[in-house]
């Protein structure tokens, strides 16, 4: 599946982060609509900006948490963030103790240039889409 169309005010979040970071970014914005498409449990996601940032919302299922895209500011690198109070970082680190850089409970780091590590970000992204979700593909209460 590919992306739907980048709305305007996403593009312009982007557009506003240098252009390294903002291209990762538009990488990783693929990838996130290709995890929520793998599962059918996700639903549409919602696209919108959340403090500026372009960020990816199940509204329509709940059976996850938000995930926004952008930068730290003491960074170079592209900035996956995640709502701190999950367990989603410790996950992360947990299966991939090297292959990202992570900051505290709240942001994977990806660097802009190389090779994205697709499968293991759509591992993360998988993982964040369907955090709500208890073993049996029900909404956890």
């Amino acid at each position: 599946m590919t992306a739907p169309p980048l709305p305007h005010e996403v593009n312009r979040a982007l557009s506003a982060l240098p252009l390294a970071i903002g291209k990762r970014l538009l990488q990783v914005r693929e990838l996130i609509f290709a995890a929520a498409a793998a599962h059918d449990e996700v639903g549409k996601l919602t696209e919108t900006l959340k403090w500026g940032e372009p960020a990816y919302l199940t509204h329509e299922t709940g059976s996850g948490s938000t995930i926004r895209l952008g930068r730290l500011k003491d960074s170079d690198l592209a900035a996956i963030l995640f709502n701190c109070k999950t367990t989603l970082i410790d996950d992360f680190r947990e299966r991939f103790p090297d292959r990202f850089e992570y900051r505290q409970t709240r942001a994977l780091l990806v660097p802009v240039t190389g090779k994205l590590p697709k499968q293991e970000l759509s591992i993360c992204l998988s993982l964040a889409l369907t955090y709500h979700l208890d073993r049996r593909g029900r909404k956890a209460k």
